[in-house]
């Protein structure tokens, strides 16, 4: 059930609620079988993670019973945190069917965009000025017109902190910010004591004895023989009666 409730909801780009099922299904699932169901749900829990924005451990991908089902994945974890557009599509046209059986190219394919921002971020820190061409060599684009759309996206949604000159053609990045003078740092520590704090719950509940309650829809012995006294009488009387 919560397989398919992360599958759902990354299918409606709910990527944090999904990675949570996903999280929660790989818990619950027998620790020494269900090997096959582990493989599934982890290879669909690493593509969520990489939408998130994040790498997934390492230590996922070199477990016994994963390491071989989870080898492309482990190929375009690497593609998307090197923001290598070449890496990546070599990865779907070498894994694609593999990738369709498992019920994951869909979701893979919106990693495009994942890898063209990281790859810009990197072309940000690495120059102070850059021209649009040169970008679209980088990112393997048709035209500097496509690198001049990319680039201006990723300055709106806060990607790269950069000024584009149209005319002159180029981007000039503006000058690099101690990450740590930011709230990245405190939503990062946020995000993962609240993640603590339920699992914590959720041990919590599953070792909680079931309420009091139910003992009042249970009728005691003595309760039950009245009824089955007063039953009999009744049967009687409806005996008589006919008679």
């Amino acid at each position: 059930f919560l397989y398919y409730q992360g599958r759902i909801k990354a299918i409606q780009l709910k990527y944090s609620e999904a990675h949570k099922h996903l999280l929660q299904a790989t818990r619950k699932a027998p620790q020494h079988t269900a090997v096959g169901f582990k493989q599934t749900v982890n290879k669909l829990a690493v593509t969520v993670e990489l939408l998130l924005g994040d790498i997934p451990e390492r230590q996922i991908f070199r477990q016994a019973t994963l390491r071989r089902a989870l080898a492309p994945y482990l190929q375009l974890t690497q593609a998307v945190r090197m923001g290598n557009l070449q890496r990546f599509g070599e990865v779907l046209e070498n894994f694609g069917p593999q990738f369709q059986s498992d019920h994951t190219f869909t979701l893979i394919l919106r990693l495009h965009h994942n890898v063209i921002k990281t790859a810009i971020r990197a072309i940000s820190l690495s120059y102070s000025r850059i021209s649009l061409t040169d970008i679209a060599q980088k990112l393997i684009l048709d035209s500097p017109e496509d690198a001049e759309f990319i680039v201006a996206k990723a300055i709106r949604d806060g990607v790269i902190e950069a000024a584009l000159d149209h005319e002159q053609g180029y981007m000039q990045s503006k000058e690099t910010i101690d990450i740590y003078c930011t709230r990245e740092p405190q939503l990062a520590f946020h995000q993962r004591i609240a993640f603590c704090l339920d699992i914590h719950n959720q041990s919590v509940k599953s070792m909680r004895f079931p309420p009091k309650s139910y003992n009042k829809d249970l009728e005691s012995a003595e309760e039950r023989r009245e009824r089955e006294q007063q039953d009999l009488e009744f049967a009687k009387e409806m005996a008589e009666d006919d008679d």
